[in-house]
């Protein structure tokens, strides 16, 4: 029986953690578990692996070491960022912004935290899907503590203004959080030109291992811990180190930002085939987020009188991962948040795709899903009453 040929277009979900990620890891998985909190020679071993790692992410952002704290991951990272913020500088004040865009790690934190009495304002988005600084400055008040906005969409692959955002923010004295779990690896960093007071990442999304994100924190900012215990990461976040896992995050890191150029262009020519392809063959389409300041692998497209979970199915059968949107709200009905906010009708949000390609794609991939993806549009069209109702409209279609 011949094998179902699979072709991964999900990157922005998750990303296939690289052999040589794994050869570091296994090591300290096996023989390395001394606890780097421990005196002893094999916990020294651990703790120095740790600290190489620190500053392998410090290096990627342009910081020093001490500015770098291990998590669990970007859903944690965010989530220290923000309360964390919230609560050491609350009697300064207590308005936070963020944006209508934001990943639920971030939306949702700071609805619990307006449950506790903090003001927030979410503000709009163009049809690109990009704030406005204008609104931004009109947003901010004399109570106002942090920003916290994203530095590219994970859904629509739109880039933020990332260094206007954090001109505004140092110039009226606010602390900026962005929420970079998508950017690494795909967008130049440099905490300090771009004026970053906190920066969130998650290993995951450039070949490393699940489980494991660190949390940049500019040296001077008021935080409170999340996580209270022993005194790990210079008594700033408890819990025993994962050191495998930091191990993997700092391989993956080095190798992101060694060959992000070159891999990136590559990636970019790839979706740029995709998107010509399907505007060619498939009628009653729309690219979703800007057309230029996006990610380079990344491409979301509204394909009319259809559901975007049927195309996932079908695309299913023929081997073709991809999303309708974030892999974290998958197994929700409601249309995505983010085609919302950027003027989408719910009806043409819901037959949205994602495809987010990443390293291991080749030419070849593409040819195979636009192949199928126009036998799938077609397939569903012929069943759609909304595309049978159009055709009565427009005969000549």
């Amino acid at each position: 029986m011949t094998a179902k040929r699979i072709v991964y277009m999900d990157h922005s979900a998750t990303t296939a953690t690289a052999q040589e990620v794994v050869d570091v890891m296994v090591p300290w998985i096996r023989k390395g578990f001394g606890n780097p909190s421990s005196l002893y020679s094999i916990a020294r071993e651990s703790k120095k692996v740790v600290e190489e790692a620190r500053a392998n992410v410090a290096s990627a952002l342009g910081s020093h070491p001490d500015e770098i704290y291990f998590t669990s991951g970007g859903t944690e990272s965010d989530n220290w960022a923000i309360k964390g913020v919230a609560y050491a500088n609350r009697k300064k004040g207590n308005h936070i912004i963020t944006s209508a865009i934001e990943h639920h790690a971030v939306l949702h934190t700071v609805e619990y935290l307006e449950r506790q009495g903090f003001e927030i304002t979410y503000l709009p988005v163009d049809e690109t899907g990009q704030i406005r600084i204008d609104d931004l400055k009109a947003a901010i008040t004399e109570k106002t503590i942090l920003v916290s906005i994203m530095f590219a969409n994970n859904e629509i692959g739109t880039i933020e203004p990332v260094a206007e955002i954090g001109k505004v923010c140092r110039e009226r004295g606010i602390y900026f959080h962005t929420d970079a779990v998508q950017a690494i690896g795909n967008v130049p960093i440099d905490v300090q030109a771009l004026q970053i007071d906190l920066l969130s990442l998650s290993a995951h999304k450039f070949y490393g291992p699940k489980g494991v994100g660190a949390l940049y924190i500019r040296k001077g900012v008021r935080i409170d811990n999340f996580l209270h215990g022993g005194g790990q990461e210079r008594r700033k976040r408890a819990g025993t180190e994962n050191v495998a896992g930091i191990v993997g995050l700092g391989c993956a890191i080095e190798m992101a930002v060694s060959d992000m150029d070159e891999r990136n262009r590559r990636v970019q020519a790839l979706r740029d085939r995709i998107l010509a392809g399907i505007l060619e063959q498939i009628p009653y389409v729309r690219l979703n987020g800007h057309p230029e300041k996006r990610l380079p692998g990344n491409l979301n497209i509204s394909f009319d009188f259809i559901e975007g979970e049927s195309i996932l199915l079908l695309l299913d059968h023929f081997g073709i991962c991809a999303s309708t949107g974030s892999a974290c709200t998958s197994g929700t009905l409601e249309p995505s948040h983010v085609l919302l906010a950027i003027g989408l009708p719910a009806e043409t949000a819901h037959g949205s795709l994602r495809l987010t390609l990443g390293q291991e794609n080749t030419d070849e991939d593409v040819d195979y899903v636009l192949m199928h993806l126009q036998t799938v549009v077609q397939r569903l069209r012929e069943m759609s009453p909304l595309y049978a109702d159009h055709l009565k409209r427009v005969p000549h279609v």
